[in-house]
């Protein structure tokens, strides 16, 4: 399997909603588009097909002058799953997340990742000043990008769309981690799909970078930045039956995610477990040490925070629960200035039609 790259866009495709794509294109598809400055923008939409915020605001930006305008800058854009998309899902049961298959992964290998090395190979000798990756939650958070290194010109491409910003390095395999390699990479997220707010900032951010000349060097000041790092991941043990209303073995609120973002105090309930005889939260910090017995304590059936914890994206979706995680937690990291080494401007290149 091959992703098909196109210097041009298809005839009607601006016109389609995200779950018509696949009707237009027959997988991930790269597309090339020129501008004044050749260096590229790269662009990733629909890594999840029901994070639909990012194929919006494309759809709005090329839609409006640029239709007639040359674009500030050239553009690749890749646009991921459209086939979940077709079905509202963040993927489909025959196929792995798309999010965790670009080089670097951990996960068992598959076709998708050969896709995304290929992807990766092509788009690293264009040279793209910058890559950004566009997503939705499925829980209540804030507007905010993610970086997967503390340095200025990331830092500088993330408070442009928030002073909220979050340093990750797990989960491994994900589009921003494996650009990072070889240009300033960003993540953002734009709160629930479908939301408008969340297409207006991202439209507003991607027209913002498309026209900057190059990308400030210089660490963002402590105002404009309020930085966190996660440090682990939670999830249910696979034997736990859960559920967000009552009757469940381990029984979580239904506005559980309203907790993301907020300071929880020692003492603060997560859950409610039936028998009170286990711990079925399970917290891996990102060096890979077990974690739960230092976030998480049992109290009779209730599951209470043990230690001052901020969560982010925290859910209540089953689905997303079972197969990916309940949620990150995370603390606030402290920054000194300093300044980043010159961008390299790149060169302008021929665009094939598929890659070699």
């Amino acid at each position: 399997m091959k992703p098909v790259i196109l210097d041009h866009l298809p005839d009607g495709l601006l016109e389609q909603p995200a779950t018509e794509l696949h009707r237009h294109l027959d997988g991930p598809t790269l597309i090339h588009l020129p501008g004044r400055r050749p260096q590229p923008l790269f662009v990733s939409v629909l890594q999840h097909g029901n994070e639909v915020s990012g194929w919006e605001a494309v759809r709005r930006l090329l839609k409006s002058r640029y239709r007639r305008d040359p674009l500030p800058r050239s553009l690749i854009l890749l646009i991921g799953n459209v086939r979940a998309a077709g079905r509202g899902r963040r993927h489909l049961a025959d196929q792995p997340d798309f999010n965790r298959c670009w080089p670097g992964s951990d996960t068992v290998p598959t076709i998708w990742h050969d896709v995304f090395g290929e992807i990766t190979d092509h788009v690293r000798l264009r040279k793209p000043i910058a890559s950004i990756d566009i997503h939705n939650n499925t829980g209540l958070n804030p507007h905010y990008s993610a970086v997967n290194r503390i340095e200025p010109l990331r830092l500088q491409l993330a408070t442009l769309f928030s002073r909220t910003v979050i340093y990750f390095t797990e989960p491994r395999g994900v589009q921003s981690m494996a650009f990072g390699e070889f240009c300033p990479s960003v993540t953002l997220e734009c709160g629930l799909s479908g939301d408008s707010d969340g297409t207006d900032h991202a439209l507003a951010y991607l027209d913002t970078v498309l026209n900057l000349p190059e990308i400030p060097t210089a660490m963002p000041s402590p105002e404009d930045l309020e930085l966190f790092s996660m440090f682990a991941t939670v999830r249910v043990a696979e034997d736990a039956e859960f559920s967000f209303q009552p009757g469940a073995e381990l029984q979580f609120s239904p506005d559980l995610d309203r907790m993301n973002f907020r300071e929880l105090p020692p003492g603060t309930r997560f859950a409610i477990h039936a028998d009170g005889q286990r711990q079925p939260l399970l917290a891996c910090g990102h060096d890979g040490r077990d974690v739960s017995e230092e976030c998480f304590m049992l109290s009779g059936r209730e599951i209470l925070t043990r230690k001052p914890l901020m969560p982010a994206m925290l859910t209540t979706d089953e689905f997303i629960v079972r197969n990916d995680c309940l949620c990150y937690l995370m603390g606030r990291v402290t920054v000194e200035p300093r300044e980043a080494p010159a961008v390299d401007q790149g060169e302008e290149s021929s665009l094939p039609e598929t890659l070699p």
